[in-house]
């Protein structure tokens, strides 16, 4: 593949009012493809990542209509031979004029019989020009792409859709007859790819029978998509369920629910021969420029969503453990009280900015983390479970622990101390970060996508939303009036507060169980039992340093006991029962040839088409599957689907760039067998008999 960033012209033209046509081009070899937006049954389109002066922006990629690209019984969508992604540079007025230097960061997915992820850092350099120059007429060839793209539909025509048996009755009216028709969908996992579209004339166009994709349950609300006809001809359309509807009020409708501002191209105000049929669509704010949200929404997104974050199942039982002991500090000072309002808040500060650190240090590093992503580690998941179930049972009343320790250290957080203050602080954002409150998803992502400085801005104010519902009872004094004095009721409502530790207990169990299998479930009870063990002996021998130190044992026994279980859990998957698929890992593959096991290797990913059928039409086949278990074959799946330098360097080991690719290891061979990249069962069961 061959990819280039074309920008026409030596000069951008600056105005509120133009715009700067550029693309983003490929050319492939001979039976290789790329993506359109909608992949189909397997694939990914470009993407690009932008880094551009202040004040220039660039418009997302418009796509032309694809090709239907069937493999097997599946079907992609994309682009052979060549191709070419049309965008815009908008220059502000305020971009002083001089040399610019355009960047971009392109990544791409190319596939034939194998599928090969490739990226590539791309710019350009150009003159902005902040006065009346000749604006630059494109090259024929560029006008000719842009020619492709998918124009509205004619004045006048009509689109709608009926839901049947099987699928959609879409029609179309054009004005005339027309004798060919094929619908690409814009959104995934709506129609049936492979199928065959049925296709009738009508008096005044056409219309298409389409099959629902098996997935699909419910009905959708529209049918978005392009249509191609014939002669090349490309719409865009939007059809809504029932009686044909007038195409340009569906369009106007949908312009006015995303308020996307219209801003001409700029070969618009060039020479008549340079017109562009077709190039008319507005483009949008780019996702990549944050655009989309200014920051003073964000700030105010993510104060709001900190605090509902509140009242998230996560972060409840912390908050009512702070109330309660509010509560109970009804007599002391109105200083010593606010003072601990705000050390609360310096807890939840201090803990937001290292998390948002850790979070700008590893994107900076070439990193793809989001929020929560502290919870993918089973270890992490292990400890925090443990520690609520720790907090539980001293709630319940097996021992008494203090109503402010909210973390491991007990001599950070002593009953009513500032420490424990502050960490309760610290606690509440580490069960906080699995839930995203309403309002705070968008502002959380604007964040991640911006400079560290914003970043830094949107995350204190969420930490600030956090922190404010307890912080507003400490700095009014009066507010506490309204709290129940304290008495015997504290202790019935104390270990009734255990009941939403536990739940979240269970929540997180549950999470562990799901992502990282029963062993590791397994290692996490059998810590519980331990921590019940230590509680035991604080609560029986309360106040003495020998039970104090027995207890700190068995705590130190139960995180050894979780660390070693993320390792079995892994080894368990890795070694996987016959005709089963592990984990793949080098290691996996040497212990088994150690044994004198056979090894077979998919080294597959979910967005390559030919790994998808083959493993359908072939690893799946029930004659496969029967000779894998009669050989005692062990069936290992190496995923690429997210970058993975071990895979990466295997591949190139074996002498390959992409997926698929399939390994056989023979017992006692010197070296493994590479199997084609099209399997049929003949093909699997040749290399393993």
């Amino acid at each position: 593949v061959h990819v280039q960033l074309m920008v026409p012209g030596q000069s951008l033209s600056v105005g509120r009012n133009q715009a700067n046509d550029a693309g983003l081009y490929f050319r492939l070899e001979p039976g290789w493809h790329i993506y359109w937006k909608n992949a189909g049954d397997a694939g990914e389109p470009p993407h690009v990542r932008w880094e551009l002066p202040k004040g220039i922006t660039a418009t997302p990629l418009r796509f032309a209509a694809p090709k239907r690209l069937p493999l097997g019984p599946l079907m992609d969508y994309g682009y052979e031979g060549e191709a070419l992604f049309p965008f815009q540079f908008l220059v502000e007025n305020s971009v002083p004029g001089g040399a610019v230097t355009l960047k971009a960061d392109v990544d791409w997915l190319v596939c034939r019989d194998s599928c090969i992820p490739g990226k590539a850092t791309l710019e350009v350099s150009r003159v902005v020009t902040t006065g009346h120059a000749a604006r630059t007429a494109l090259p024929a060839e560029f006008r000719a792409f842009l020619a492709k793209l998918p124009k509205p539909l004619p004045q006048g025509a009509k689109t709608g859709f009926e839901k049947t048996a099987n699928g959609f009755h879409l029609t179309v009216e054009t004005g005339k007859r027309e004798s060919e028709a094929l619908f690409f969908p814009e959104d995934q996992d709506l129609i049936d790819n492979p199928a065959t579209q049925k296709f009738q004339v009508t008096e005044k166009g056409f219309s298409l029978d389409l099959k629902k994709d098996s997935q699909l349950k419910d009905a959708p609300k529209q049918l978005r998509g392009v249509i191609e006809l014939s002669g090349g001809r490309a719409y865009e359309i939007v059809a809504l369920p029932g009686a044909l509807v007038a195409q340009a009020a569906v369009q106007d409708a949908a312009k006015a629910e995303t308020a996307t501002p219209q801003v001409p191209s700029a070969s618009e105000s060039a020479a008549p021969n340079t017109t562009l049929s077709g190039a008319g669509i507005p483009p949008r704010a780019s996702a990549e420029s944050g655009a989309s949200m200014a920051l003073w929404q964000a700030l105010g997104l993510a104060f709001l969503g900190g605090m509902v974050l509140n009242l998230m199942p996560c972060v409840f039982p912390v908050l009512f453990l702070k109330g309660l002991s509010l509560a109970q500090s009804g007599n002391e000072e109105r200083g010593r009280l606010r003072l601990h309002g705000l050390v609360y808040a310096v807890g939840i500060l201090v803990s937001f900015w290292a998390l948002v650190g850790t979070l700008l240090a590893l994107r900076a590093a070439g990193g793809t983390l989001g929020w929560g992503f502290q919870f993918q580690s089973p270890v992490f998941l292990s400890l925090m479970a443990g520690l609520l179930f720790f907090l539980g049972l001293s709630l319940a009343g097996q021992f008494e622990f203090g109503l402010s320790l909210t973390s491991a250290g007990g001599s950070l957080a002593q009953k009513q101390g500032l420490a424990g203050s502050f960490f309760t602080g610290v606690l509440a954002v580490i069960v906080a970060t699995p839930c995203t409150a309403p309002m705070m998803g968008a502002a959380v992502g604007y964040a991640l996508a911006q400079t560290a400085v914003t970043a830094f801005l949107v995350f204190t104010a969420l930490a600030l939303g956090l922190a404010a519902p307890y912080v507003a009872l400490t700095l009014q004094p009066a507010w506490t009036r309204l709290l129940p004095r304290p008495g015997v009721w504290m202790e019935v409502l104390k270990q009734a507060t255990s009941v939403p530790i536990f739940v979240t207990v269970i929540w997180l169990s549950w999470v562990l169980a799901r992502s990282w299998g029963a062993e590791v479930l397994t290692a996490l009870l059998a810590g519980f039992l331990l921590l019940a063990i230590a509680g035991w002996f604080l609560g029986r021998w309360p106040g003495t340093r020998w039970a104090g130190l027995t207890a700190g044992v068995f705590v130190l026994a139960m995180i050894a006991l979780v660390t070693y279980g993320q390792r079995f859990g892994e080894e368990k998957r890795a070694v996987s029962d016959s005709g089963s698929i592990g984990v793949w890992s080098a290691e996996a593959v040497a212990k088994a040839q150690a044994e004198g096991r056979p090894v077979f290797v998919d080294f597959t990913a979910s967005w390559c088409l030919s790994c998808q059928v083959n493993e359908r039409v072939a690893l799946q086949s029930s004659e496969v599957q029967a000779a894998f278990r009669a050989k005692n074959v062990l069936l290992l799946k190496a995923d690429w689907t997210r970058h993975d330098e071990a895979i990466t360097v295997a591949l190139k080991g074996l002498g390959r760039s992409g997926v698929p690719t399939y390994v056989y290891y023979a017992p006692g061979a010197k070296s493994p067998q590479l199997l084609p990249e099209a399997l049929t069962p003949g093909v699997v069961l040749q290399a393993i008999q």
